[in-house]
């Protein structure tokens, strides 16, 4: 849970907004509230205007959780002190960049700026007595680049904690007429910051409107983001942000349901497909590409696109792995999860070092040279695997289409049997039909007999048929 010291102008806004808040109730006229959930219960609290110049943007908020550290200097200096100026100007960019480029202006915060100045606010947004933002964040940067003066705002109780504050923002975002949502990776930071508080995971789900089933895998997705994001740090400092998995997201879910998969017959097989599907993941290959990753793909397909210099034989450690504090060892990763791994790890670091903000020139234009080996060998196996898949399912098709072709000569047996009970059988029609149906049998067995080297008993009757009436 992040918490911070009272920013600079916590007494003189907290003098200020009591004053408001007394005006308020005094006054002749409708006093104007806002109702929020707090402990599962309403909060009624007063609405006052206050000026944009003396309101700080929330440096706790879970919608720019994961992009905080976009800039890793300006991330420390965030971390230390999230008042100073500077500090407030970077929650600013953060706030109205896209999540998954920061640098980049969003689309939602453009419409949301263009909404509010076509007409006022209509909702308040909520800050606490110092003057800091807990719901509105977004709307506060919209008003200012509006060059508006002030924002309303409803007024959290004195007594409000950190914690406080942290479960009020999730409960009205995670309101089901929520104008914009949370990005991916930042719900994800959201549900498990609640767990770490020590919530039921049957509450979580039950917050954030989903099943049971869907938080367990959020929890899985994110834990598998923060190990490759320590395996992508590199010697010099780098190393890949939450940002990098933003756009991921259906994906990463697919992830997660070929993993379960696999991992109910073979658990060494699901981490080879987890570590080869987050090497496609991170050379950014499309779901339609990386689902062709099963059980087979880096044995089949992957060892043999591999370049030599990447085909290295890691060595698999003799002994187990220790577990701290305990007089018992787990047995290290097999040769090919060990495999596995290294290659994923040269992408992420290789990812690391192209887009890190200190790396050299030199340094990085290596890097990118690395990804791009890379991704042609990913493309070599995932190409084969394609072909493969494509060729399974036209064989595939070709029995179906024979199936069917069956089933209609069966019914035409009965067609045949009513018509001979009637007289009503067309005999020219029905011999024109037959001859049809034998071109058709001898261009199968034409087509068949040139790719079929060793004929099954099927095989073998369509050949003999084939050559009987030729």
């Amino acid at each position: 849970m992040l918490k911070f010291s009272p920013p600079p102008k916590a007494a003189r806004n907290a003098d200020f907004i009591a004053r408001r808040l007394k005006e308020a109730i005094e006054g002749d006229g409708p006093r104007e509230s806002v109702t929020v959930e707090w402990n599962g219960r309403p909060l009624h609290v007063g609405v006052i205007n206050m000026p944009l110049r003396d309101v700080y943007y929330n440096p706790a908020t879970h919608r720019i959780r994961a992009q905080r550290d976009h800039d890793p200097v300006l991330a420390k200096t965030l971390e230390s002190d999230p008042w100073l100026e500077e500090s407030q100007e970077y929650l600013n960019r953060l706030l109205v960049g896209r999540p998954t480029s920061p640098e980049d202006p969003d689309p939602d915060f453009i419409a949301l700026m263009n909404s509010l100045g076509e007409v006022d606010q209509q909702e308040p947004g909520l800050i606490t007595h110092e003057g800091i933002l807990v719901n509105g964040n977004t709307r506060a940067a919209a008003l200012r680049k509006l060059k508006k003066t002030s924002i309303r705002v409803g007024v959290l109780p004195p007594s409000f904690t950190w914690e406080d504050i942290n479960a009020v923002e999730l409960a009205l975002q995670l309101r089901p007429d929520a104008r914009r949502d949370y990005s991916y990776i930042n719900r994800l930071l959201a549900m498990e910051e609640q767990e770490l508080l020590g919530r039921a995971a049957e509450d979580i789900a039950k917050e954030f409107h989903i099943l049971l089933k869907t938080f367990k895998q959020e929890r899985w997705i994110l834990g598998v983001i923060q190990e490759m994001i320590d395996r992508s740090r590199t010697k010099d400092g780098s190393q890949l942000s939450l940002t990098d998995f933003e756009g991921h997201q259906e994906n990463l879910k697919e992830l997660h349901r070929n993993y379960l998969k696999e991992e109910a017959s073979s658990q060494e097989i699901a981490e080879q497909v987890k570590e080869n599907r987050v090497a496609a993941i991170i050379l950014d290959f499309a779901k339609t590409k990386t689902r062709l990753i099963d059980g087979r793909f880096q044995k089949n397909y992957l060892k043999d696109a591999i370049p030599h210099s990447f085909n290295k034989d890691y060595p698999q450690a003799d002994a187990g792995i220790s577990i701290p504090g305990l007089s018992v060892s787990v047995a290290p990763p097999s040769l090919p999860v060990s495999q596995a791994r290294a290659f994923t790890d040269e992408i992420l670091q290789a990812q690391s070092l192209s887009s890190g903000r200190h790396t050299s020139a030199e340094t990085k234009e290596t890097a990118q040279r690395t990804l791009i080996s890379m991704k042609k060998t990913m493309r070599r196996a995932l190409d084969a695997a394609d072909r493969d898949d494509r060729l399974k399912k036209v064989q595939q098709t070709t029995a179906e289409r024979l199936d069917d072709a069956s089933a209609a000569i069966n019914q035409s047996v009965s067609d045949l049997a009513r018509a001979f009970a009637t007289s009503s059988l067309d005999e020219e029609s029905f011999d024109s039909a037959l001859l049809r149906l034998k071109e058709s049998v001898l261009k199968l067995a034409r087509q068949a007999n040139r790719g079929i080297r060793e004929p099954g008993d099927g095989m073998t009757w369509l050949i003999k048929a084939s050559e009987e009436r030729t």
